[in-house]
């Protein structure tokens, strides 16, 4: 007969959460459809409300579901079986979400290597680029669209330059807050986290400024300024995104320090966190060279 000892796994009951956060995201989906097909031309939408409606409700779904999952963890629920499939859950999380990115890169690498010299006539496509756009120029950025339509490439210094070393920065105080955790100093612990939340802000708010400045008569760079407005809005766009989540993430991880929560024995919530915030952060880094420098 064996001796060895079978941790209880909690099981929690069906959840209504999931469905609301479904439906949260066809909300986004539409509402951000529509509210960009009108962007450039200033025209009222019924997207805008859509969007909003739908995140109002992911934010809803998120606080009533993290609410339900730390209740169990503080009240004991949880095994180190469970910290074990959170674990895996959240490294294959981190995993779709390079595979998402690695799409977008893929179409910008496709697009630069290889659509932009086949339309320049290499290397034996010379007819379809006298045909299709005699006056082609095969360069990158692709600054001129087909309708003539000319726009402006977003340099690397700037804005850019000044937002990878925020985030860079908050990538260090991210792990030294770490440390201070598992150090049980809990002072530190806390002035690093309230570093890395402010280095994130900072960073969606210079985005938001470069997107004003893209927009702007003096750039007229938009989503639909060809293959080059497409790659730079939808990587950035999707980036500011994750970021955006991050940061949030950050700040209740913060939240839940001042608390009291967390040990430096049990602390995988805020590993998770700092695990996803590591991550957006080198996504931006390739996306600072690819997309910006070179």
């Amino acid at each position: 007969m064996s001796s060895k000892e079978y941790e209880s796994y909690y099981v929690p009951a069906q959840s209504h959460w999931p469905i609301i956060g479904a439906v949260a995201l066809f909300l986004i989906a539409i509402g951000a459809g529509k509210y960009v097909s009108v962007l450039k031309t200033g025209e009222a939408s019924w997207g805008g409300y859509v969007l909003l409606a739908g995140i109002a409700m992911v934010i809803y779904m998120v606080w009533g579901w993290f609410s339900n999952v730390i209740s169990e963890s503080m009240s004991g629920k949880y095994s180190h079986q469970m910290d074990n499939s959170f674990k895996q859950g959240m490294s294959w999380f981190i995993f779709s979400e390079v595979m998402f990115f690695a799409a977008f890169f893929g179409a910008l690498f496709y697009a630069r290597m290889f659509s932009v010299p086949w339309l320049g006539g290499e290397p034996n496509n010379e007819m379809t680029w006298q045909v299709l756009w005699p006056e082609f120029q095969a360069t990158w950025p692709l600054i001129k669209t087909p309708d003539g339509t000319t726009t402006t490439a977003m340099g690397w210094y700037g804005l850019p330059l000044i937002n990878t070393i925020l985030l860079l920065t908050s990538s260090v105080t991210a792990h030294f807050a770490h440390v201070a955790l598992e150090q049980n100093k809990r002072s530190q612990l806390k002035m690093w986290m309230w570093a890395t939340v402010i280095l994130g802000v900072v960073f969606l708010f210079l985005q938001v400024m470069e997107y004003q400045h893209a927009y702007s008569d003096e750039m007229k760079l938009y989503l639909d300024s060809g293959i080059y407005g497409n790659t730079f809005f939808m990587l950035t766009g999707f980036h500011g995104m994750h970021v955006t989540l991050g940061t949030i993430m950050l700040i209740v991880m913060m939240v839940r320090i001042y608390k009291g929560h967390f040990t430096p024995e049990n602390h995988f919530a805020f590993k998770a966190a700092s695990w996803y915030w590591h991550f957006v952060d080198v996504v931006w880094v390739f996306l600072f060279v690819f997309v910006y420098v070179i």
